[in-house]
């Protein structure tokens, strides 16, 4: 019985101790994140192309494109600017475990080689939300879409893992925009793919 309280104790210790980490994560990336329009200008592309794709006239539709041109490139330039202000955050405020759940004291506890470094993560996600603004992959409209939407999941996910961990990140992604973590990584541009894989050792 001794034994059973002590482990709903080690047990409740360990959630508050991890609950206190991940508030604070959350307190900092919303700090910089409240800087900046970006939540509200991913809606606004993700829905805007939903209406496009769904849009039978073709001059109503390629306004609507051009309309969203300039949403992607307002996004990627908050996004940049994001980017640079979080790298001045301290490298040990910057450590995401590489670990599925999140455990207290992994920090300290675990081989540097079990985490990543989110500020890096944050340069991929800025290097390829531009590139697919730009359409450096000289795609059509339809497929600048699915990668910027896909470079957009992914770096939402990457926000996520930060604050909670990658299993729970997963999880949100797939409520919310129905799409697999896996599925996200493969349709984002091969040089976010390869440059995150490299990193976060998925």
């Amino acid at each position: 019985m001794e034994i059973f309280v002590l482990a709903i104790l080690i047990a409740f210790g360990a959630y508050a101790l991890k609950s206190r980490d991940q508030k604070r994560r959350i307190a900092l990336l919303a700090s910089h994140l409240g800087n900046h329009q970006i939540e509200k200008l991913m809606e606004k592309l993700t829905d805007g192309y939903l209406r496009c794709l769904g849009e039978d006239d073709a001059e109503r539709r390629a306004q609507i494109w051009s309309l969203l041109d300039s949403n992607e490139q307002d996004l990627s330039a908050q996004f940049n600017r994001f980017a640079a202000g979080f790298s001045r955050v301290d490298e040990s405020q910057a450590r995401v475990s590489k670990l599925p759940l999140a455990l207290p004291f992994a920090d300290q506890l675990l081989p540097a080689s079990m985490f990543f470094d989110v500020r890096q993560a944050f340069a991929i996600h800025a290097q390829g939300i531009a590139d697919a603004a730009a359409n450096r992959l000289q795609q059509t409209p339809k497929a600048k879409a699915f990668t910027m939407s896909a470079e957009l999941f992914l770096m939402q996910h990457t926000c996520h893992w930060y604050c909670k961990s990658k299993t729970v990140a997963s999880a949100r992604m797939m409520a919310r925009h129905r799409t697999s973590y896996q599925l996200a990584l493969d349709s984002v541009a091969p040089s976010t793919r390869d440059a995150y894989r490299a990193l976060t050792g998925s």
